[in-house]
């Protein structure tokens, strides 16, 4: 009996032009590159232009992915676009985001999960596809996080970058055992939160408590001890729920928020290096749109091909975490 499943048919990112590297980092906070890039891996990261907004990078994205796949906008049922930044309070940026693509049916709504937003998102998006409530879902994550840092701040500012990727998603029949090279699509999600958590990593500010946009605080040592940890387990539920194991994955493509959380994470579940997609030297912390840049450029460089096992994870605040396997 074949099962529906949620396919990614196509990839797509954008990236602001304007570039900040370590060195002009250090001539505005007390750092270094070697301080930087010891402790994070990240050597440069892309700052949204003034007057560029989420929705203008998450418009780019998404007409790219509808290009990789071949289809119009007008095709689309819906979108589900994760963000931390909206361009509004509301309505949703998604919407915003909707009208510029020319989509005319269907619905559009925003995901706040933080980092974890392009999980959730494709969760929310892999059920409504599942259940047969849409064929095609545009799943989006992008940010501006330029906009909610503090400048002064080198243990936060040096972290973050801004950027947009996105995937369409496509209803798929499947055979439905594990195991079976053909079935193809979405194979498990998991989600977690853990609001006790919420003074390591937040922002601290809102319309309902200051009515101010706020700007990113964060524990570093403490939101690391938690990642490494979290991310380890969420990916053996993930692969167990599946019907798979660790040596089951081709690729894993991580939340890119330090590159020794990536190693560390990869080191507890045994995996090889070489199977493990790293942008964050270039791009930083984009937050929500990390792993669909990272999924963008290693579908685009050929390196994650047709019948490959791909592993998404990824963690914020929150805490959020969740993971998502994929046969391409």
């Amino acid at each position: 009996m074949t099962v529906r499943r949620a396919l990614i048919s196509g990839c797509g990112a954008y990236l602001p032009e304007r570039v900040i590297d370590n060195a002009e980092m250090a001539a505005l906070v007390d750092t270094t590159d070697e301080w930087i890039v010891s402790r994070t891996g990240i050597r440069q990261r892309h700052v949204a232009a003034e007057g560029e907004f989420t929705s203008h990078l998450a418009v780019k994205a998404a007409s790219a992915a509808l290009a990789a796949a071949d289809c119009q906008a007008t095709d689309v049922d819906a979108i589900v676009l994760a963000t931390a930044t909206p361009d509004e309070t509301f309505p949703a940026t998604a919407t915003v985001v909707q009208a510029e693509l020319g989509m005319v049916r269907g619905f559009a709504f925003d995901v706040q999960a933080v980092c974890s937003g392009f999980i959730y998102a494709l969760a929310v998006a892999d059920n409504f596809i599942t259940a047969g409530q849409a064929e095609r879902v545009l799943v989006i994550g992008a940010e501006t996080f330029s906009r909610i840092l503090d400048w002064s701040d080198r243990t936060t500012c040096v972290l973050f970058g801004d950027g947009a990727g996105a995937v369409l998603l496509e209803a798929n029949e499947g055979s439905g055992v594990s195991g079976d090279p053909s079935d193809r699509g979405i194979l498990a999600t998991q989600l977690h939160t853990d609001g006790r958590h919420h003074d390591m990593l937040y922002v601290d500010g809102g319309p309902s408590s200051t009515q101010t946009t706020g700007q990113l605080r964060m524990l570093g040592k403490e939101v690391f001890r938690h990642a490494v940890t979290n991310l380890s387990s969420v990916v053996g539920e993930t692969l167990a729920k599946a019907g798979l194991e660790t040596s089951d994955i081709d690729w894993v493509v991580p939340h890119q928020a330090n590159k020794r959380i990536i190693d560390g994470t990869a080191r507890k579940l045994k995996l090889a290096s070489e199977k493990v997609v790293v942008t964050v030297d270039r791009h930083a912390n984009t937050s929500a749109a990390s792993v669909p840049l990272a999924l963008a450029e290693a579908v685009g460089d050929g390196r994650i091909t047709a019948g490959d096992v791909v592993l998404m994870e990824a963690m914020g605040g929150g805490f959020a975490w969740g993971g998502c396997v994929a046969r391409w």
